[in-house]
């Protein structure tokens, strides 16, 4: 994987280093690199490969309310100042599916809604240093009616969801004191306040 690259001629593949093979995949890429000034250095670079993934703000506008998940991320606990606990959007990665049939599964495991009208908003590299996924934004209304499940996630993938319907002033205020700290959420919600759903008209 990326011995092949052309698409930037300042950029040559020189080596590809399987580094780990679990969850997902770890490479170390060794590739010359011509600087903005034209000399050439050797570089490395390891990158996660995780695929890629896709997320969803659900909104209720007659209601100014949005649908949110808490659940448990190692990750966020491992850092060591809170106890992992994350309220995020609806999110997943999309395995074999096109990024919307993906995010349409996703929100009807995690948060039991059958979206219906979907908008896509943009799409992401979350972290481009090191990993290579681009996440898939969208955005969809949603009411009492297309609440089908109690979601909650896949408990057999050990997802243990909590749904979360939150007014969403108060989820501007909880980005502010640091209750919402997760990357894509705040895009999302912001992107809602300036420019989706809840913009000033």
């Amino acid at each position: 994987m990326g011995r092949d690259l052309t698409l930037n001629d300042g950029v040559r593949v020189t080596n590809v280093e399987l580094i780990g093979n679990g969850w997902h995949v770890l490479r170390r890429t060794t590739f010359d690199f011509r600087h903005s000034d034209g000399h050439w250095s050797t570089e490395q670079r390891e990158t996660y490969d995780r695929g890629h993934g896709a997320t969803i703000l659900l909104y209720d506008t007659a209601r100014s309310t949005v649908l949110l998940s808490r659940q448990f991320r190692f990750p966020v606990y491992v850092d060591g100042t809170n106890d992992g606990m994350l309220i995020e959007t609806a999110a997943g990665l999309l395995d074999d599916d096109d990024p919307e049939t993906a995010i349409r599964r996703e929100a009807s495991e995690e948060l039991g809604v059958t979206v219906g009208e979907i908008e896509h908003v943009f799409n992401v590299f979350m972290s481009p240093g090191s990993v290579t996924e681009r996440l898939h934004f969208y955005a969809a209304p949603y009411a009492d009616a297309s609440r089908t499940s109690a979601g909650g996630g896949l408990a057999d993938e050990g997802e243990d969801i909590e749904v979360l319907e939150l007014d969403f002033a108060e989820t501007l205020d909880m980005i502010d004191d640091g209750r919402i700290r997760d990357a894509k959420t705040i895009m999302l919600l912001q992107w809602a306040a300036l420019r989706g759903p809840f913009r000033a008209r």
